[in-house]
């Protein structure tokens, strides 16, 4: 084997191990705006649904928009840098970000049955910020902050008036993610 191609190999692999070891950068600034942006309008629908199960579907809506929003602008980002979204850091970073979100999915059920509707947003922005947190560890600073905030505001919601919950949804899923979204897009691209 020639020295080139030798020096080559080592390059690819010294490459694909740092690959592997580094932090998940391809959080999308943009795609972390627009999640916002519908958050906000589905705040503005769940706070004049006439019942629970509408209310239900409105942010269920906006929960479905809000992950194809974020898987395509992952994939995305991912893509424009020459990389896969599960490679690496990214499939660390995705395996943080599951387990709160599928506590979140249970406790949403088991909330529906007691008929605790009104502990929702709390219980969702509380467990979300913990995924972001966790999946977070292995990306840019802005996102475990983020994180952080997300889990703030879900324990605000839960400590005040229920009748406050579109607000707090309103302010942690719309607000945070467009004010952290221009942050990660200012700071890191995309």
């Amino acid at each position: 084997m020639a020295l080139h191609d030798r020096a080559m190999d080592n390059l690819r692999y010294i490459r694909e191990t740092m690959e592997r070891s580094g932090s998940f950068t391809h959080v999308s600034g943009m795609g972390g705006v627009a999640m916002g942006v519908v958050a906000l309008v589905a705040s503005g629908f769940a706070a004049t649904a006439s019942s629970d199960i509408m209310w239900l579907t409105v942010w269920f809506e906006a929960a479905a928009g809000s992950l194809a929003i974020a898987v395509y602008s992952l994939a995305r980002k991912s893509r424009s840098e020459g990389l896969g979204l599960l490679t690496g850091p990214g499939r660390r970073f995705m395996w943080n970000v599951i387990p709160p979100m599928a506590a979140g999915a249970v406790l949403t059920y088991a909330l529906l049955r007691l008929g605790a509707v009104e502990l929702l947003p709390g219980t969702w922005l509380l467990l979300y910020g913990t995924s972001v947190v966790t999946g977070g560890s292995y990306s840019v600073r802005s996102v475990p902050l983020m994180g952080a905030a997300f889990m703030f505001v879900g324990g605000l919601a839960l400590i005040t008036p229920p009748t406050w919950g579109d607000l707090w949804m309103a302010i942690g899923f719309g607000g945070l993610h467009i004010v952290f979204g221009v942050v990660i897009w200012r700071k890191h691209g995309g």
